[in-house]
């Protein structure tokens, strides 16, 4: 894994200094900020109404709000990757250096990881605010974090290999995106499919909307932590394989 470190810090430097990043995580927590304005204003409307879910289930994943930013995040941070070095002729140098393809790929995913996690970072504080009103479960609130980790660890992971199948970052976005809303398109099936079907069973164990539920109540299956777990494998897996290939074709 060596070049690992370097490979990181030069990738995390160049996104945050490229307007994109700014304009992604400006609007990234615009969004969140009048997610959480409405559930706020939502809630203290109800004060005398008796509701079996909490703010926090609101918050991780019972409205379209949190699905929305991911579409809408995720295919902007991982575009670039390798579709950016590919165009611009600086992937040759990168597979000439003495780094291998899975350190390059590791590297890569891990800096689009950290900035993900960057951008979620600041949304604790409504959970401070939400906790000064009354008091929150935060073993809930951790299980609800660890959720939108996942899922954004598995949608990363596609995008990063989506860009590296593609010299263009607009097709590399579109790849994405499209990916993204295909599952979850395949898991409102669940909604729309009768139980005990084997296509129910299929789209209720893909299904980010039951996922995000789970979490958000405090609920961690293991099922959606090794589901996720796998795509995050098997996307840097044939990554790392495309990227090895272009060392004996054309990049």
């Amino acid at each position: 894994m060596r070049g690992f470190w370097p490979i990181l810090k030069r990738e995390v430097f160049t996104f945050f200094v490229t307007p994109l990043a700014w304009v992604l995580i400006c609007v990234f927590l615009l969004v969140q900020g009048m997610h959480f304005y409405l559930l706020v204003d939502h809630f203290s409307n109800q004060a005398e109404v008796i509701s079996d879910q909490t703010p926090l289930q609101a918050f991780f994943g019972n409205t379209v709000l949190l699905y929305l930013v991911l579409f809408l995040l995720v295919p902007p941070i991982t575009m670039r990757l390798f579709a950016e070095e590919r165009r611009s002729g600086t992937v040759e140098t990168l597979l000439t250096a003495p780094v291998s393809p899975a350190a390059v790929v590791l590297a890569k995913y891990v800096s689009a990881l950290v900035t993900y996690v960057s951008m979620w970072a600041p949304t604790v504080l409504y959970l401070v605010i939400l906790n000064r009103t009354g008091p929150i479960d935060w073993h809930v609130a951790s299980a609800a974090y660890l959720g939108v980790f996942c899922v954004g660890a598995g949608y990363l992971s596609l995008g990063l290999l989506m860009s590296a199948l593609t010299k263009s970052q607009f097709l590399a976005l579109i790849l994405t995106a499209m990916c993204i809303m295909g599952l979850f398109i395949l898991g409102v099936g669940e909604f729309v499919t009768h139980e005990g079907q084997t296509l129910h069973d299929v789209c209720a164990h893909v299904s980010v909307w039951a996922h995000m539920n789970d979490f958000g109540s405090g609920i961690i299956d293991s099922r959606r932590l090794v589901f996720y777990g796998s795509i995050v494998a098997l996307s840097l897996f044939c990554t790392t394989r495309v990227v090895d290939s272009w060392r004996w074709g054309d990049a």
